[in-house]
């Protein structure tokens, strides 16, 4: 049995099985465009999608899998210096996107939902590499984080039994096609468990509202915003199950949620290189702040500042790490950072900070490292937003922080030294032409200095209280 099991016809099949921004698509007719993508992606070292939430992405996606290169999401928003490290550093000789794009750093597969082909013959092994996700980190350019077939097909089983998915279900989402949340649970997902998708589009309480579906994933900003809209709210209480993931959902929001819609969220965590791996369950206690415990496969461990194991009290806190068959095999052409990933004996350093129960129940406390921005379900590296500040010819430095934001969870805040007259529009609109648009500061501080330590290190603890 292949990862994508609804297209091997035992789940049947309607017209509307796929549904991307009110444009609908069968099973079948999904099998037989992307088969048309795979035909021309066969051989190519990896296939960039310009991931908009649309139907031709899925295809697109859909069509590198079956033909086993290598997935590359790429950002519809991103800068040219975004777009040109993730295209070099991955190898993609293509990029597919919809007919009449056009681009000049790349050879352009154009993505035809009518078009049709056969299958192509045979199933990538499960060590294959399925995608290249590119995640940020605390400092540079993002790293491709490699994600095999079977870690992908053992993740979304996982799920399937946690939260009770099946192909009875209706899925419904709004989330950006480029991502863990959005594009493996959210369209991989359906296509493991058979169950029916509808994309929105965009997150809207009204989008979500019309679609009348019985499982529902969202980040924070989104559940904020639709537990601010009653009537919308309220529509969600014929559905079965509301997901929750991407970043800590505020305890309010849990609360206002389970109020209007009569379900408590399901809260879950996971990272890019790990995939989900903790979730509270759909037959069991959901509790807020919690995200759970462990999926089927996965286990976790806290760990202290002197490496020594942590006992799960309810009280401890240390590093989370995590180990089993979800997790990626390691970043692109990253060696060194590959191997300080993994602990000697083998587990994922995580590099959050979890408190774990006597029950099991997990909790995460926050980053071990102030430079990971979590904002609107992105994560965004610090280091990468200041380095592209610093490019302005009117900026001696910078220093980018995420202060807590009720809508977002954090927003992006930087603090910069000028070296000539410049406004705090005009660096936003500057780091929003040359990295992706949600990677933007929201708010620019000028300062005359940033506060560091006698080694020359910026305190961000501290940059807060500047304003």
């Amino acid at each position: 049995m292949g990862l994508l099991t609804a297209l091997e016809g035992g789940y049947g099949d309607r017209g509307d099985a796929l549904v991307v921004d009110g444009r609908r698509m069968s099973w079948e007719e999904l099998l037989g465009a992307a088969s048309a993508v795979a035909r021309r992606a066969a051989g190519a070292p990896a296939l960039a999608v310009l991931a908009r939430p649309s139907l031709e992405t899925v295809v697109a996606v859909v069509g590198g899998l079956l033909a086993g290169v290598p997935v590359v999401p790429l950002p519809p928003d991103s800068g040219p210096k975004e777009r040109a490290h993730i295209l070099r550093d991955s190898g993609a000789t293509l990029l597919a996107a919809p007919v009449g794009e056009t681009a000049e750093d790349v050879e352009v597969l154009p993505v035809d939902p009518a078009a049709r082909a056969a299958r192509p013959a045979g199933e990538p092994p499960a060590d294959a590499t399925a995608f290249v996700l590119y995640t940020s980190g605390t400092t540079g350019a993002p790293k491709g984080a490699v994600i095999p077939y079977g870690a992908v097909a053992a993740d979304l089983d996982a799920l399937a039994g946690a939260w009770r998915w099946t192909a009875e279900d209706t899925l419904v989402h709004g989330l950006p096609l480029f991502h863990v949340h959005g594009l493996v649970l959210g369209v991989l997902g359906a296509l493991r468990t058979g169950s029916r998708l509808v994309h929105t589009g965009r997150p809207t309480p009204g989008g979500y509202a019309a679609a009348r579906g019985s499982l529902y994933f969202g980040v924070p900003t989104v559940w904020s915003r639709l537990a601010a809209d009653e009537d919308a709210a309220r529509e969600l209480a014929s559905a079965r199950l509301l997901v929750s993931g991407s970043a800590p959902l505020p305890v309010p929001v849990f609360e206002r949620l389970a109020a209007l819609t009569g379900h408590a969220p399901i809260e879950r965590y996971g990272m890019t290189e790990t995939l989900i791996t903790v979730s509270t369950r759909a037959d069991g206690e959901r509790r807020p702040g919690s995200v759970g415990v462990p999926v089927e496969g996965v286990r976790t461990r806290l760990v202290g500042e002197d490496g020594g194991a942590l006992p799960a009290d309810g009280e401890s806190v240390g590093e989370l790490q995590v180990s089993g068959p979800t997790l990626f095999r390691g970043y692109l052409n990253r060696p060194e950072a590959s191997a300080e990933a993994w602990t000697a004996d083998g587990w994922f350093r995580t590099g959050d900070v979890a408190v774990i129960g006597a029950d099991g129940f997990h909790r995460i406390v926050g980053r071990a490292s102030v430079d990971l921005i979590k904002s609107g379900g992105y994560r965004i590296g610090a280091g990468e937003v200041e380095a592209a500040l610093r490019d302005h010819p009117a900026v001696a430095d910078a220093a980018v922080v995420g202060a807590p934001d009720a809508d977002l969870g954090q927003t992006v805040v930087a603090y910069v030294i000028p070296d000539g007259p410049v406004s705090g529009d005009e660096l936003t609109a500057f780091v929003a032409e040359r990295l992706s648009v949600h990677k933007r500061p929201r708010r620019v501080v000028l300062v005359p200095e940033l506060p560091r330590n006698a080694m020359g290190k910026v305190l961000k603890k501290q940059l807060l209280d500047l304003g």
